[in-house]
């Protein structure tokens, strides 16, 4: 083998190489899902909370305006731009999507008793009605797109003892979407959230 085969195949195998360790960031089949249980004061849902991580790239504005358009395609709208509330609080009557565009969180879900999970740009999360979430801390630029689907408004709910049974009657209603806001018709909440 010459010198220009050998240079040329050690790039083709590099490149495959490199190719590799990057799928499975983008793996948008292998989610990361978490399950929280009612406690007491937070409902949770049966359904799992769904995180995308590092599943786009654009960022600031540019990445606001593809999410924007990424989730209204997939008939998630009524979109927002800001944080995450710093109380524990929940929605009764939607789903919600958060999709990071800029910084980093830490994110207090499923209440109490739930989980803090680090967020970053590039990373989506689908949160089921009912499930609680809290920002505890964040970065200066940490900014989210938030959608619902059908363009639902949320009502906001923070845990308190007079917000049941009503708050459990209005979650039973909520219907599940007909679309994952990140995959579409394809994986995502369409077969992890299988009633």
């Amino acid at each position: 083998m010459n010198r220009k085969s050998f240079i040329k195949m050690g790039s083709l195998l590099a490149g495959t190489f490199i190719l590799k360790l990057n799928l499975p960031a983008m793996n948008i089949n292998q989610p990361i899902t978490y399950f929280f249980e009612d406690d007491g004061m937070i409902p949770n849902s049966r359904y799992p909370l769904i995180v995308y991580k590092n599943v786009f790239s654009l960022r600031g504005n540019e990445g606001a305006d593809w999410l924007e358009k990424h989730f209204s395609e997939n008939n998630w709208t009524n979109s927002w731009r800001w944080g995450v509330y710093p109380f524990h609080h929940y929605h009764s009557n939607t789903h919600e999507v958060l999709g990071c565009f800029s910084g980093s969180a830490l994110l207090h879900m499923g209440g109490e008793k739930g989980k803090k999970i680090e967020v970053s740009a590039g990373d989506i999360i689908v949160i089921p009605a009912g499930v609680g979430h809290k920002c505890l801390s964040n970065s200066n630029d940490f900014t989210v797109v938030g959608a619902y689907p059908n363009g639902l408004s949320p009502d906001l709910m923070r845990g308190e003892k007079a917000d049941r049974p009503k708050a459990d009657k209005n979650i039973e209603k909520v219907s599940q979407p007909e679309t994952d806001p990140f995959t579409g018709t394809k994986e995502g909440l369409i077969r992890l959230w299988k009633k």
